[in-house]
């Protein structure tokens, strides 16, 4: 079954920067969209961002694009989250999450169906 395990998350200082990891298994990792989601303390989770199967083509929102960098490593199976210039509104629970299918572009968030346990990103202020 398909497996999602985030990490890098912790306390940060408002104004740094941080990467998330996502370690995948359970399916063909290279040929799955990968995106991120985040739950804010008291809202809905949101997708922040996909990037396509290969790595090549990457969607944030334009509100997300200036901080915010996915990437992927498909020879290590494992997703990624850059942010630059946190701040406390980014304070959430980040979700990495798998397309439901292969070869997926990753852009649309109502094609994810799988999540992982998420990890908890503070930032002070």
């Amino acid at each position: 079954q398909v497996q999602l395990a985030e990490s890098g998350g912790g306390l940060v200082q408002a104004g740094g920067s941080l990467e998330l990891s996502c370690t995948a298994s359970g399916f063909t990792f290279s040929t799955r969209g990968m995106g991120w989601f985040r739950q804010a303390p008291g809202k809905e989770r949101n997708f922040i961002g996909g990037i396509d199967w290969s790595g090549r083509t990457s969607y944030l929102p334009d509100s997300l694009k200036g901080r915010f960098t996915i990437s992927r490593d498909n020879a290590k199976k494992t997703l990624y989250l850059k942010i630059d210039s946190l701040k406390a509104e980014d304070t959430a629970v980040y979700y990495c999450a798998a397309d439901r299918w292969p070869n997926g572009l990753g852009r649309d968030p109502r094609t994810y169906g799988y999540w992982g346990q998420g990890t908890q990103v503070t930032v002070s202020s």
